[in-house]
């Protein structure tokens, strides 16, 4: 690690001429010619609907104010750390209380800090609350190098959380912040009190492939399985090349406005809980959340990260002896069959509610169940 150890206070400021940029941009866009019958298309069978698209972009274009979210962010005290040569921004609030536990919020991707933006004030009485980006993340940019991948961000992590002056703290993760919460845990057990992770029904779907496939299905348990799995396979393209030709998709992002938010705005439409009724997810945190890759250039640099774990050889872990907690939204009974064959999980939630971003979804649920797994380990 570097010994450079410093914490500098950071503000958002997007300079007039990048946002003015992105406007023009905008107003050129080239659309794809329609094709009759897909041009008016509600649904997402082809991937994201043009119909929707066009609505997000006219909206990005004259309705959303970046500095007014800017301004909303600018509220949120923000540092910046270099680890390993590595430039980490993080949010850090602590809470009044000053024996409060700390608390690691984990994000993946497409998401950013600000999933967690709605759920901070309900966190803050019982928690200090410190949300990291992961390398090539919003304003943890640009790259320093290749290599960083789950071990080395959870390393990197537990230094931060060092200089922050916290020996020990909980750690919630999603996503991806599964398996870097999985690595810390079982890399520095002595300081993780706790793992607490969030789920979906569309985990299934990963059954036979990162998970074991339970055996000995009903006829409607085999069926869901096979929903999801069929789910996931038309879902996997864009990890398909972000796991293997990052530099491909790379430019697409970085110099298409609309490209990127066809790309990120999918996955929120199609894996938050509402499916396909009104969303779920706030649209003008939808579009904060495609500007800070917009302007970061990270929708690139993000994507590099699924290569390195790729071609890492990690495979994912677990701690057994540090306690563990699951919340699962949009619940199907299945998925405890899938992720917790045994039984072993002391702490186990269900949902009805909510889906694969539930700290912007559902952030009371979050947060009554992250309260309630501390009261559970303290």
């Amino acid at each position: 690690m570097t010994q450079n150890i410093a914490l500098a206070p950071f503000r958002i400021s997007i300079s007039p001429e990048d946002l003015d940029d992105l406007r023009h941009r905008l107003a050129r866009t080239r659309w794809p010619l329609p094709v009759p019958g897909c041009g008016d298309r509600p649904d997402f069978r082809r991937g994201m609907s043009p119909a929707y698209l066009a609505e997000l972009a006219e909206h990005w274009r004259d309705g959303f104010d970046w500095r007014e979210q800017e301004a909303r962010l600018a509220e949120l005290p923000q540092l910046t750390t270099v680890v390993d040569g590595q430039t980490f921004h993080l949010v850090h609030v602590r809470s009044e209380d000053p024996e409060a536990m700390p608390l690691l919020l984990l994000h993946g991707w497409p998401g950013s800090f600000l999933e967690y933006r709605t759920i901070i004030p309900l966190l803050t009485e019982a928690f200090h609350v410190v949300i990291p980006s992961p390398p090539g993340f919003g304003f943890s940019t640009p790259l320093a190098g290749t290599g960083w991948e789950l071990a080395r961000t959870a390393d990197a992590y537990a230094e931060i959380m060092t200089r922050l002056g916290y020996r020990r703290f909980l750690v919630h993760g999603t996503d991806m912040g599964t398996g870097i919460a999985g690595r810390l845990a079982s890399v520095h057990p002595r300081r993780v009190i706790g793992m607490h992770l969030g789920a979906d029904r569309a985990v299934l779907g990963l059954a036979g492939d990162l998970f074991p496939a339970p055996e000995g299905l009903a006829g409607p348990e085999r069926r869901e399985l096979e929903t999801q799995q069929a789910i996931s396979a038309a879902e996997s393209g864009y990890r398909t090349m972000h796991s293997h030709r990052p530099d491909t998709i790379g430019p697409s992002l970085t110099d298409s406005p609309i490209g990127l938010l066809a790309w990120i705005a999918e996955k929120y439409k199609t894996r938050s809980g509402d499916g396909f009724a009104p969303p779920a997810i706030d649209r003008d945190l939808l579009l904060s959340t495609v500007s800070l890759y917009w302007f970061t250039r990270s929708g690139a640099s993000s994507a590099q990260f699924s290569y390195e774990f790729e071609h890492s050889g990690l495979a994912p872990v677990m701690a057994a002896e540090v306690p563990s907690g699951w919340a699962v939204f949009d619940a199907h009974p299945l998925v405890r069959r899938v992720l917790d064959p045994q039984g072993a999980i002391g702490h186990w939630s269900e949902f009805a509610r909510g889906g694969h971003f539930p700290a912007a979804e559902v952030p009371e649920l979050l947060a009554a169940d992250l309260r309630s797994f501390a009261r559970s380990i303290a």
